[in-house]
């Protein structure tokens, strides 16, 4: 099974010890945002662990720990944009992150690496000419060390139109526009464009809208074919394959304020607070009333060689 750790918070940058106090002890529980009764227990197993997938704007804090995840595959989205304090106030800054990249990229491998730059934001700040310089001399730092970068423009959730009240949705001439000079820049760069969440019509400006986190891509990164379940994701523009996530919304510290995770800046205060490195439970402790279940976990990797992997063995030698 796969693992995620990111869509809701960002472990390596604010848990990366409890996260290791859950390798160490093989097991995390996870509290159903639905139904804070209901509790899931996941054993950490590299046996039925096939991949963990990781989301961070800072995954320095992770790096001690690394000798711990030597058993499990990994696959790494990084998110560095160019914007200040103003739009992620705790965010470090991003040459610290560039570099931080660059390091994890020589640890996992570049092919287990991409960079995310969204959610791209146009406004009379943030002009298209100033995220195109932008992203250009990122690309240049970046280049050697990842063959994909993840673009997406801004969503206005709920919870983004209440914490960034300003914050305005992309047109589709200028989304096309943008993407066009990125897919440009980056192909100067050796990497590839892959829009997350976003409409096939940017195929016209050659990114690839395949999807940024489908199990061809996850197989493509573990050298495996996962004979995994259908898709449990629900999200009709979105192809990613996300399932097993042991993060809790409202706990990031970067509060950005674009973020879809967090709904208010308290109550991810006094969550964080709640925060025990100690605890299965990324936030608090077990309470009267939890019902914790064993989620059924199995490995999906398909270790029968195929057609396909027989032809290109045979071309090989």
């Amino acid at each position: 099974m796969i693992i995620q750790t990111g869509q809701r918070t960002d472990i390596p940058a604010f848990y990366s010890e409890w996260f290791t106090n859950r390798l160490k002890e093989g097991y995390v529980l996870v509290r159903n945002p639905y139904n804070p009764k209901a509790v899931t227990r996941y054993e950490l197993d590299p046996a039925v662990v096939d991949l963990i997938c990781f989301c961070s704007k800072n995954p320095a804090p992770m790096f001690k720990h690394m000798d711990l995840l030597a058993p499990y595959r990994q696959y790494w989205f990084v998110t560095i944009t160019p914007y200040g304090r103003d739009i992620e106030p705790h965010v470090p800054d991003k040459s610290a992150v560039l570099k931080a990249f660059i390091e994890l990229s020589g640890l996992v491998g570049k092919d287990n690496i991409v960079w995310r730059y969204d959610p791209i934001i146009i406004d009379q700040e943030w002009t298209i000419a100033r995220h195109i310089d932008a992203f250009r001399k990122m690309a240049a730092t970046l280049c050697g060390h990842t063959n994909v970068c993840v673009i997406s423009f801004i969503d206005l959730y709920d919870k983004v139109r209440r914490n960034y009240p300003e914050a305005q949705s992309v047109p589709p001439d200028s989304q096309l526009q943008l993407t066009e000079a990125m897919v440009h820049i980056s192909r100067q760069y050796d990497m590839v464009i892959k829009p997350c969440g976003e409409s096939t019509s940017l195929e016209a400006a050659g990114a690839d809208c395949s999807g940024c986190m489908t199990l061809d891509t996850l197989e493509a990164a573990i050298g495996f074919h996962l004979n995994a379940p259908p898709n449990p994701n629900n999200r009709r523009e979105c192809a990613c394959y996300i399932t097993g996530d042991i993060g809790q919304y409202n706990t990031c510290g970067h509060l950005c304020r674009y973020c879809y995770a967090n709904a208010d800046a308290e109550v991810v205060r006094k969550n964080m607070a709640a925060h025990d490195p100690e605890s299965p439970l990324i936030i608090g402790h077990l309470r009267p009333g939890d019902i914790v279940r064993k989620a059924k976990q199995v490995s999906w990797i398909d270790r029968q060689l195929r057609i396909e992997d027989f032809m290109l063995l045979h071309q090989s030698l």
